[in-house]
């Protein structure tokens, strides 16, 4: 009897283990965070803009004030928290052509305003109020009102657009960034200088076309280089890597890569032009196909860093993930960044993804204190599926990341998390390991996907942009200096 005992005890041990271990080192979705996906302008929510939307709008138009708050929230294009005009011409727009970047490309011909099409889409907690927006739109009843103050009203009302909330945000970013420029503006090496230089004159010549989207991202961009980031602490490698990047991206958009495409080269050839432009970028001599595995059974080490790890996403708590989700779903500044995205598979140099990644890693940075191990930690567990469960749960019943059911990723939608998990993964390898060892490693783990696909076109181009988001992470979660503004200005005073 006592035997049995003893070894009933024993499995109820190990399966209290091993559900703590599924609980804390798995990355589910452990917080009570729901939210839902608003297509703004889909009034009879069948996740398209059509005739039928504009029936619906002509029937909420007739009588506004029986219209709950979601339908008019949806109304609101351009998000100032009224229905106002600009917001009519939008709907038009959205209705007459069903696709946002078509619209777009309308609006920019007539030299008009028009959302960004990911700005058209908003997570919305399911328990938050939706606010009324304030109905400012021209209405019959104004001419019979009793209330004779209410036509001297109808000219008065606010004239707040889409556009001059666009240049609102750079007149704050420009300040902001003056500001900081103010502080480091004796401190910069020269090749700092220079880059600010070209920066500045580039902003100037966007505003000159009136190219505002692109001038508040290159903006924020340029705020957060200036207060975070200097090469002044940075290894040679870190100063380099970027260049390596670069070279990828051109080669992309290259005629070799082209002809590779089209059949003409053979993939070993684009694999000769990566090794060639790591060997005098930064001086790796590497033959990608011939990498072994990115991880080594063997190595002690390895499971010591992943055990450190994984204790670090543990450590992430409920808490932790609420902020950062509140973070990505209403910061005015994620939510610019977050809304660069062209159409399906047209970001082939991955233009979109970076900045919000870097908005999103600091917002991790302050929640976590500046531990960079714990803030990587944060936003593993936030973005990440584990392979496992893809590759074995059912994709109707595989549950999602908390990133991706509570706000909009980074990138283009094709990409889901994919690149995002990419940046911070060999970003905190960065950190654990060193940067050159973290692109090494990320290059045996990029170039095993590419043999497993049989050096597929698809895969090969999957492969370099993949590459692309690593390099990024590892510049950016290494580079990443919360505190160096706040430093610098405290130095001079």
């Amino acid at each position: 009897m006592r035997h049995l005992l003893k070894i009933a005890i024993g499995v109820i041990l190990v399966a209290v283990v091993a559900m703590s271990g599924a609980y804390f080192y798995l990355p589910v979705n452990r917080v009570d965070i729901s939210s839902e996906l608003i297509m703004l302008g889909d009034l009879n929510n069948d996740n398209r803009w059509d005739a039928k939307d504009r029936a619906a709008l002509n029937a909420v138009l007739a009588n506004p004030f029986r219209a709950d708050g979601l339908t008019l929230l949806k109304m609101d294009l351009n998000r100032n928290g009224m229905i106002d005009s600009e917001d009519r011409v939008f709907l038009d727009a959205i209705y007459h052509d069903a696709d946002p970047y078509l619209a777009e490309q309308r609006a920019k011909a007539k030299g008009a305003p028009f959302p960004r099409p990911r700005e058209l889409f908003k997570y919305l907690p399911t328990y938050e109020y939706a606010q009324r927006p304030l109905f400012l739109l021209a209405y019959d009843a104004v001419d019979t009102a009793p209330l004779s103050f209410l036509r001297e009203l109808t000219g008065s009302r606010s004239t707040a657009s889409y556009q001059e909330q666009l240049l609102l945000e750079i007149y704050d970013e420009a300040l902001r960034f003056s500001r900081a420029h103010a502080i480091r503006a004796n401190h910069l090496t020269e090749l700092e200088r220079q880059y600010v230089t070209r920066k500045i004159r580039h902003c100037e010549t966007l505003f000159s076309k009136k190219a505002y989207h692109e001038l508040l991202l290159e903006l924020i961009s340029l705020v957060e280089d200036a207060e975070t980031l200097t090469t002044q602490t940075q290894s040679d490698f870190i100063r380099q890597i970027l260049y390596f990047r670069d070279k990828l991206r051109d080669l992309l958009v290259s005629e070799a890569y082209q002809a590779f495409e089209a059949g003409g080269l053979p993939y070993q050839d684009i694999l000769k032009r990566i090794e060639a432009a790591l060997q005098s970028t930064l001086d790796i001599a590497v033959e990608l196909d011939a990498l072994p595995p990115p991880r080594d059974y063997k190595d002690l080490e390895n499971y010591l860093d992943r055990a450190e790890w994984q204790a670090y996403k543990s450590k992430t708590r409920a808490e932790d993930f609420k902020k950062l989700v509140l973070y990505a779903q209403y910061d005015r500044r994620y939510l610019r960044a977050v809304s660069r995205t062209t159409p399906k598979h047209t970001d082939i140099q991955l233009q979109n993804h970076n900045l919000p990644m870097v908005l999103l890693f600091r917002e991790a940075l302050a929640i976590k204190d500046n531990d960079k191990k714990a803030a990587a930690g944060l936003l593993d567990e936030a973005v990440r599926i584990p392979l496992g469960w893809v590759k074995s749960i059912p994709k109707d019943l595989l549950p999602g990341s908390i990133a991706l059911e509570n706000f909009l990723l980074p990138g283009n939608k094709e990409d889901g998390s994919d690149k995002s998990r990419h940046w911070n993964v060999f970003g905190g390898v960065a950190i654990y390991k060193s940067p050159r060892e973290s692109l090494i490693l990320s290059l045996r783990r990029e170039i095993m996907d590419l043999r497993d696909q049989d050096y597929a076109k698809d895969a090969m181009q999957e492969f370099i942009r993949d590459t692309i988001a690593n390099i990024n992470g590892i510049y950016y979660v290494v580079s990443i200096d919360p505190d160096l503004l706040g430093d610098m200005e405290a130095s001079t005073q």
